[in-house]
């Protein structure tokens, strides 16, 4: 697979709320880094962030665009209640070792009817 198919098939497992799945295209030690939070290390906390993110919200990703340069892509994404963001992913051997991704956290928590941080 070529890093933009490994993109498109990480939307398409996120979409579905595929949890497991998701977590098998990182590397054991993968860092996620979502900078409205810690960031999360390894495959299995990758997992349970997302199992975790997945029952709290039903989020849905609209690719916008993916731009590759050797072994980084840029994901640029939109979803349908107007939410947008990017990610960056570092792959290594097909598979996820960094990830970061950049989006407005209050405007996610209002969208979806959940808790504003008390701050």
């Amino acid at each position: 697979m070529n890093n933009k198919d490994i993109i498109t098939k990480w939307v398409e497992l996120f979409n579905r709320g595929d949890y497991k799945k998701l977590a098998e295209m990182y590397t054991s030690d993968a860092v996620n880094h979502q900078i409205v939070s810690e960031p999360v290390v390894g495959k299995n906390n990758i997992e349970n962030m997302f199992k975790k993110e997945f029952s709290n919200a039903e989020m849905h990703c609209i690719i916008e665009n993916i731009f590759v340069d050797n072994d980084w892509a840029i994901l640029e994404w939109k979803d349908p209640l107007g939410l947008r963001g990017c990610g960056f992913f570092h792959l290594s051997n097909d598979k996820i070792k960094f990830q970061r991704g950049y989006w407005d956290e209050l405007s996610f928590l209002r969208q979806h009817n959940l808790p504003l941080p008390k701050k």
